[in-house]
């Protein structure tokens, strides 16, 4: 049976490196990286006490806040296969992000989006 572990909280914002500031300057956030994801788009981490944070530009067209929290599992595709038979409903099933990170999405209730995640950023 695959294990599972909070991992992180990922906010969209239409200013990144002005929410990051916020969360820093306010509550105690400490940066611990940039990483980019393709020309022009990246992702603030933070560790706020603990808890990783993660701050991405706003997609056009999409709001801003909340999009997703982060599950880590040790085996994703037992977990897909497992949670499936369970009725879970997946919005993107496993993807190869790098060599490092794969990743899947379930829909849970009240429209919340759950990222499953073995590997890391």
């Amino acid at each position: 049976m695959p294990s599972y572990s909070f991992d992180h909280i990922h906010i969209y914002s239409p200013d990144p490196p002005q929410t990051a500031e916020y969360y820093e300057k306010k509550l105690g956030a400490k940066r611990v990286g940039v990483t980019e994801l393709a020309p022009g788009r990246f992702i603030i981490k933070l560790n706020l006490h603990g808890i990783t944070m993660l701050i991405s530009k706003a997609r056009e067209n999409s709001p801003s806040g909340l999009v997703h929290f982060g599950i880590r599992t040790d085996k994703l595709e037992n977990a897909v296969a497992e949670l499936k038979e369970k009725g879970v409903n997946f919005t993107q099933g496993v993807t190869q992000i790098n060599p490092a990170l794969k990743i899947s999405f379930i829909q849970a209730p009240d429209n919340v989006s759950i990222e499953l995640q073995e590997g890391g950023v």
